[in-house]
């Protein structure tokens, strides 16, 4: 499947629905969208979202609660405060109580 601007928005949109105080996947994003094992693409989706408005890219995180795209916010700490500023736990760059914080949109939204 090719990257585009519509998938891009997709992902978006799935983004924006992650209530504050919880966090989402790769993943979880994928396998919403209907493509399980591109979690990557999602990732590729959200190194772009900093352009976008009212995306909030700091609840996505990687499979295990780690803080994997940290790297892509204006400082390596901002994705680690906006989750703090939320009630959210990090030790280690790693979201403490992931299994009870992590948001599943196939669950949720289906």
């Amino acid at each position: 499947m090719a990257l585009d601007k519509n998938f891009f928005q997709d992902v978006y949109e799935v983004v924006k629905l992650v209530p504050e105080g919880r966090v989402t996947t790769y993943g979880a994003i994928a396998q919403y969208l209907g493509l399980k094992s591109s979690a990557r693409m999602v990732g590729w989706a959200m190194n772009q979202a900093h352009v976008v408005s009212g995306v909030p890219a700091h609840r996505v995180v990687n499979r295990n609660g780690l803080l994997t795209g940290k790297h892509h916010f204006e400082t390596p700490q901002a994705m680690q405060l906006r989750l703090e500023q939320e009630g959210i736990i990090i030790v280690n760059d790693k979201v403490q109580n992931f299994d009870t914080l992590v948001w599943y949109p196939v669950k949720e939204l289906l």
